[in-house]
């Protein structure tokens, strides 16, 4: 699930990249690069968190409720710090000469956080809760840490 979520916020952020020209010099790489990374680490937190939930013996259903509450508060800190972080590197590119590709690095940082956060929450929540109605869904040792032997 999370697999699929990354693939469709790859796809979302590589359009909007199109449709809203941005130079993807090594500097907008790197931004989209970290914004890849920071995708990844919302999925790792939520995945975790549902994990813990399974563990004291809650039903799948609610794992995935209470894991995404739980780790919409570290999702959020992280990204809005990274917004404003984001903000001040496109300030002080629009400042310093020769200053774009800093200015760059912090446009397309921002554009791929923001879409992290709309992909993790939303596109990853409606996945998993499709998952639940499944007869696979049923099976929350898939959702277990495996430790190599019998439990």
């Amino acid at each position: 699930m999370s697999s699929l979520a990354l693939i469709f916020y790859s796809v979302v952020i590589l359009a909007i990249f199109k449709l809203w020209p941005v130079t993807l010099n090594l500097a907008g790489i790197g931004g989209f690069v970290l914004s890849l990374g920071m995708a990844v680490d919302a999925n790792v937190i939520i995945f975790e968190r549902m994990k813990e939930e399974i563990r004291t013996g809650r039903t799948l259903g609610a794992a995935i409720e209470a894991g995404f509450n739980r780790a919409w508060l570290a999702i959020r800190d992280s990204n809005i710090t990274t917004f404003i972080s984001c903000i001040i590197l496109i300030w002080i590119g629009g400042i310093v000469p020769g200053g774009q590709s800093v200015r760059g690095f912090g446009i397309t940082l921002f554009i791929g956080v923001a879409i992290s956060m709309f992909t993790c929450i939303t596109v990853t929540r409606t996945l998993l809760r499709l998952f639940v109605g499944t007869e696979t869904g049923k099976k929350t040792v898939l959702f277990s840490v495996f430790t190599g032997r019998k439990q």
